[in-house]
């Protein structure tokens, strides 16, 4: 695929995940979305980053990021926007949205799929409509791994992945007409991401969900650092899985039961991590980010919250870190893999 120059994209070290614009689990007033990007322009340099995606509310998080720069008087140039492109906001015609069902609450809207090379042109332009005003810098193919995973047979599967590199060709059209400036990839499953970058030269890729605290495979690290020598920017993202690690009821935006062995095995690692956290004062917060912001090639993290008291020391924890004893207590309880802390988080 002919791809632009890469981009080499300069982010501060965290930028604001907009999520909860999108009513994520729980529903906000139009003056405490405001208050948050308020907040979080305050307290990042210029231009602050904001995260969003038509996924996010059915294109609520974009409706209400515009709505609230243009209420705070904020320029254009003051900000940059990310839009991970690939859901669609279409009506709503059923009790609840169809797409993750019990994640997103009180939605005028419901959306859907369309990723292809006119498909990913729809959601360019309608995130452009929704943001109404604020441009769209970087870009990005969002949840390839659920369109791929949505194939009934092989043959459907290899189909959909050339719907992938026909969205991509879309967006590197956009950058080289000098309508965006960067294009990457927003994906839980990081062996989607792989596949991609295999055959397409992206600017920027985000990890979601993969790089954590609770979840680092060795081999997703190796990736990583394979990315990292090639100058792809890394942005580490979902680093608390979905709220769980600092104690929320979903992993991964799945809701967590005690009685199943997965959650009960999740609940018991979270009880241990909690009292470590404790045994050394330390919020499970500031230990994920801490985590998460180490591994190989990371410029960036993406974090969000719906609180705007948290945001500054958010945005401070990444800049603090933890003693060498902590990592060494987590390895030694069997929280963390041995062969990654020795041989990255402790010098």
């Amino acid at each position: 695929m002919e791809t632009a120059q890469k981009k080499v994209i300069q982010l501060p070290h965290v930028v604001f995940g907009t999520s909860p614009l999108g009513n994520l689990y729980v529903a906000k007033s139009d003056d405490e979305k405001c208050s948050l990007v308020k907040e979080w322009i305050a307290e990042s340099p210029q231009p602050a980053v904001f995260d969003t995606a038509g996924k996010y509310g059915a294109g609520l998080a974009l409706e209400s990021l515009g709505q609230c720069l243009r209420s705070l008087a904020i320029k254009p140039e003051e900000v940059m926007i990310s839009n991970k492109l690939g859901w669609y906001r279409i009506p709503l015609t059923t009790p609840e949205p169809t797409f993750e069902p019990g994640v997103w609450i009180d939605l005028q809207y419901d959306a859907e799929q369309r990723i292809s090379y006119q498909g990913i042109l729809d959601c360019y332009h309608q995130g452009l409509e929704l943001l109404d005003g604020y441009h769209t810098g970087l870009v990005s193919v969002h949840d390839p791994d659920e369109y791929l995973a949505a194939a009934h047979i092989d043959e459907d599967k290899v189909r959909r992945f050339e719907d992938v590199k026909e969205a991509y060709r879309a967006l590197f059209e956009l950058k080289a007409a000098g309508k965006v400036d960067a294009v990457g990839v927003g994906a839980k499953d990081w062996h989607i991401i792989k596949q991609i970058t295999d055959v397409v030269n992206l600017d920027w890729v985000m990890i979601a969900n993969s790089m954590t605290l609770h979840s680092h495979p060795a081999d997703l690290w190796a990736y990583m650092q394979e990315l990292s020598a090639k100058g792809v920017t890394i942005i580490n993202s979902a680093v608390f899985n979905g709220g769980f690690l600092t104690g929320g009821k979903h992993y991964n935006y799945k809701p967590v039961s005690a009685d199943t062995p997965e959650g009960a095995a999740l609940l018991q690692w979270r009880e241990k991590f909690f009292a470590v956290c404790e045994q050394f004062n330390i919020t499970p917060a500031h230990a994920c980010v801490q985590f998460a912001v180490q591994a190989p090639g990371v410029q960036t993290l993406a974090i969000g919250t719906t609180v705007p008291e948290k945001i500054k020391p958010n945005i401070a924890m990444v800049d603090q870190p933890v003693p060498e004893a902590f990592w060494r207590e987590l390895e030694q309880k069997g929280l963390i893999k041995a062969d990654v802390t020795t041989k990255n988080l402790i010098n």
